[in-house]
C-alpha cells in the first residue's frame, strides 16, 4: 500500500471505511454500505467539503469518518474544511467540529485527540487525582489499576499494516523478552541480558509496580518490540526535571531485526505516543533518556516533534533529556 492511492481503510472495530471521488463529489461506504455523500470544491489543502446527507444523531459518526479518511489519505492536512447548512449542536460540543468564525472545520490536532475507536480499553481520564506520597519522598496522584489486553489498534495506511500494542503477560512473553534482552544490539544499551529467571523476576517486579506499565508492539499482530511506560514523577528521572503530575516516560527496544527501519519507525512510535496521550488526557509531557550517544534513536525521536532538553549524568550512562510536548505531538500528529 505504500505509495499507492489509498482506496480501503480498516477500523480497530473490524469495519473497513472506503470512499470513490467522481464528479466533484466523493462517496464513502462502510462494509459496503452508502455512509455520506460530500460534495468536494476547490483543490488539495483548500479544498472544501459540503456533506450531502447527514443523518441526524448519526451525524457525528459520519463527519468523524470523513475526517479520518481525510486525515489518513493525506497526513499532512491541517484541517478539513466544511460546509454545512446546519450545524449538529451535539458535535460541535464534542469538539470534533470548531466553529469560530473563521470557517467550520475539523483540525487534525483535535480529531486525533478524540480518536477513541484506537483505545481498546477505556483511558485513565475521570479517575480521581488524590495525592499520595512516594518512597522518594515525593507526592503524586494515585495511579489508576492497570489495564489488560490490548490497548491500543490502527491500521497505518503509510506502512498498509495494523499497529497495535498489548499489555505484556510474562508467561506468554517471558522467552520472547529474554530473547530480545540478549541480543547485542539491545544488551549494549539496555544492559539487561541474562537467563529466563533472571527476566521473569524483572518482568514480575514491573507488573508490581503501579509506576510502570509494560506493552508489547505488534506490526500486523507480531510482536516485535517491547516498551516500558513510566510515570515520571515517581521515577529516578524526577530530579533531572520538573516532571508534571502526569508526565510519562518511556524505554523501548526493538527486538525482531526485520522490523526495524525508519519508515516503521514512525509508524509504531507515533502510535505508542498517541496511545500514552490517549490514555491519560492530563498528561501534558512524554519524556525519553536514551545514551546521549545513541544518535539515530534521538534523530527518530526528533523527528517526531522531541526536543533535547539537555544532557545529564544518570550512574550507568551519560543520558539526552528528550522530551515531547501534547500541544507539539498533535499539532503535527505524523499519523495516517
Amino acid at each position: 500500500m505504500p505509495g499507492k492511492p489509498l482506496t480501503e481503510l480498516p477500523l480497530p472495530g473490524g469495519q473497513r471505511l472506503s470512499a470513490t471521488e467522481a464528479a466533484g463529489e466523493l462517496a464513502l461506504r462502510l462494509d459496503d454500505q452508502p455512509l455520506l455523500r460530500v460534495a468536494v470544491q476547490g483543490l488539495g489543502a483548500a479544498r472544501v467539503f459540503e456533506p450531502l446527507d447527514l443523518v441526524g444523531e448519526q451525524a457525528g459518526a459520519q463527519l468523524e469518518a470523513l475526517a479520518y479518511w481525510c486525515f489518513a489519505s493525506e497526513p499532512t492536512r491541517l484541517q478539513v474544511q466544511l460546509s454545512l447548512g446546519q450545524v449538529p449542536a451535539a458535535v460541535l460540543a464534542s469538539g470534533l467540529l470548531v466553529d469560530d468564525g473563521q470557517g467550520l472545520r475539523i483540525e487534525r490536532g483535535a480529531f486525533w485527540q478524540l480518536s477513541g475507536a484506537c483505545l481498546r480499553v477505556p483511558g485513565s481520564a475521570g479517575y480521581p487525582q488524590t495525592q499520595v506520597m512516594h518512597a522518594s519522598g515525593r507526592r503524586h496522584p494515585r495511579r489508576p489499576p492497570k489495564p489488560r489486553g490490548e490497548v491500543y489498534r490502527r491500521f497505518d495506511a503509510r506502512l498498509g499494516a495494523w499497529v497495535s500494542l498489548r499489555c505484556l503477560e510474562v508467561e506468554q512473553d517471558l522467552e520472547r523478552f529474554s530473547r530480545w534482552q540478549n541480543q547485542p544490539r539491545v544488551a549494549h544499551f539496555w544492559q539487561e541480558q541474562g537467563d529466563l529467571a533472571q527476566h521473569r523476576r524483572y518482568l514480575e517486579s514491573l507488573a508490581a509496580d503501579p509506576r510502570v506499565l509494560t506493552l508489547i508492539g505488534c506490526l500486523d499482530d507480531e510482536p516485535f518490540a517491547y516498551f516500558e511506560a513510566y510515570w515520571a514523577k515517581e521515577d529516578r528521572i524526577a530530579p533531572f526535571y520538573a516532571a508534571g503530575d502526569y508526565d510519562r516516560g518511556i524505554h523501548l527496544l526493538v527486538g525482531e531485526e526485520h522490523h526495524r527501519g525508519p519508515h516503521k519507525v514512525a509508524a509504531w512510535l507515533g502510535a505508542l505516543v498517541h496511545y500514552l496521550f490517549l490514555d491519560e488526557p492530563r498528561t501534558q509531557t512524554l519524556v525519553l533518556e536514551p545514551r546521549a550517544d545513541n544518535l539515530k534513536m534521538i534523530g527518530y525521536l526528533q523527528s517526531l516533534g522531541f526536543f533535547k532538553e539537555k544532557e545529564f549524568d544518570f550512574p550507568h550512562k551519560r543520558a539526552a533529556l528528550m522530551a515531547l510536548r501534547r500541544e507539539a505531538f498533535f499539532e503535527r500528529c505524523p499519523l495516517a
